[in-house]
């Protein structure tokens, strides 16, 4: 198993990253979201979520809390897929 010194190292981190990224400019370009407040917020929240978990469980210095962080990073990610099919 590889060792990283900081979540920033973690490709899932990264690419979460960009996920956040690509949602704030794509949320605040669309016409659609400037009308529903409530879904772009939601949105950006849980696509937020998914690095957040990550790096939070990371911080946790423990094998047994980093591996609960990534199910919850994953349930973030189920979340962020359903809403963008609303």
């Amino acid at each position: 198993m590889a060792k990283f010194r900081s979540f920033e190292e973690i490709i899932s981190w990264q690419k979460a990253r960009e996920l956040n990224k690509d949602i704030y400019n794509i949320t605040n370009k669309n016409d659609s979201f400037s009308k529903d407040f409530g879904l772009r917020d939601q949105i950006r929240r849980s696509s937020i979520s998914i690095s957040s978990n990550i790096a939070e469980g990371f911080e946790r210095e423990t094998t047994k809390e980093f591996i609960r962080f990534l199910y919850i990073a994953k349930a973030s990610s189920g979340e962020f897929r359903s809403q963008l099919c609303i």
